[in-house]
């Protein structure tokens, strides 16, 4: 019976990805106890919560999870247990990329043997390669792989931009099917969906330019403020997908102060502290990164409140 169960909701799982792998992907954080351990049972009832406010897609272990703080085994479990409580109703992506190829081959790997249905793997950051050898590291990664591979290109973050030819390249390569497009230079990513086929996606790696990336070829968004306005960002995407462009603006210009909260200073650190005033601990952060000042929290505080969202 439960094999029977199991294939079932694999089928169910498959349907949703022939659809993609979600418009408003949130980008998890990581739950952590007192002792700054990680808090399985906070992160099950935390995807719940996503999937109830609207998230159809859920990546583990990127940045905004902390990633570069939490080990392997840590990884793992994580993937398992988000993998467990979505199963055939979002798609679940694993962040198994990192600055050193072969590790991220066997993370993936890993990943890809707990049931995860997509990776995302960033660009290799600090030791800055050309971007003959970033094609390299991503695709061989993604020849290990049989999972749709999504591409993070963050240069405020990694110190390196990938070039729209060589993400044009990269799509080329059957299972690199998407971009998370984090530069904030919406001239590369015109010219990426100039140069890439029609079903390569291009999501949004900043939830303030959701709708102008849209507006050029773009999906949706692996969002940060999803966390809090799922809902609405999702309400966004519908109307603009409808051609109701001015509904899709008001939506926008809406949530701009949440978007702008959530980066007041390093994510995750404004999202960690905006689901505590939300009522949603997630408890605190693993260094080098620290908590909210007082300053920050009440900013934080005072838009959540004009939002509606206290």
């Amino acid at each position: 019976m439960e094999r029977i169960l199991s294939s079932a909701a694999k089928i169910l799982c498959e349907v949703n990805l022939m659809a993609g792998l979600g418009t408003v992907i949130t980008a998890m954080i990581t739950p952590f106890d007192e002792e700054l351990q990680i808090d399985l049972d906070k992160m099950e009832q935390l995807t719940e919560k996503l999937i109830q406010l609207g998230s159809d897609g859920l990546l583990v272990t990127g940045t905004t999870g902390e990633s570069p703080t939490l080990t392997v085994k840590e990884k793992l479990s994580l993937y398992e247990r988000v993998i467990k409580t979505a199963v055939g109703r979002v798609p679940v992506m694993a962040g198994t990329g990192s600055n050193n190829t072969q590790q991220s081959i066997e993370l993936t790997k890993k990943a890809e043997a707990l049931g995860a249905d997509a990776i995302m793997l960033v660009t290799p950051y600090y030791n800055k390669p050309p971007q003959d050898a970033l094609y390299t590291h991503f695709s061989t990664v993604a020849a290990a792989t049989s999972l749709p591979v999504m591409i993070y290109n963050v240069p405020g973050r990694t110190s390196r931009n990938i070039e729209a030819e060589t993400v044009a390249r990269l799509a080329e390569i059957d299972n690199i099917v998407a971009i998370k497009e984090a530069s904030g230079n919406m001239d590369q990513v015109s010219e990426i969906r100039r140069l890439t086929p029609p079903d390569f996606t291009i999501y949004s790696g900043d939830d303030s330019l959701t709708l102008p990336i849209m507006a050029i070829g773009g999906k949706g968004v692996v969002s940060v403020a999803s966390h809090l306005v799922a809902d609405r960002i999702q309400a966004m995407v519908r109307a603009f997908k409808r051609g109701q462009v001015e509904e899709a603006a008001i939506c926008h210009k809406a949530l701009m102060p949440v978007f702008k909260a959530m980066f007041i200073t390093t994510n995750p650190i404004p999202l960690k502290a905006a689901l505590k005033l939300s009522g949603f601990d997630v408890g605190g952060l693993r260094l080098p990164l620290s908590k909210a000042t007082e300053k920050e929290v009440e900013v934080i505080r005072q838009v959540l409140a004009k939002a509606e969202l206290l």
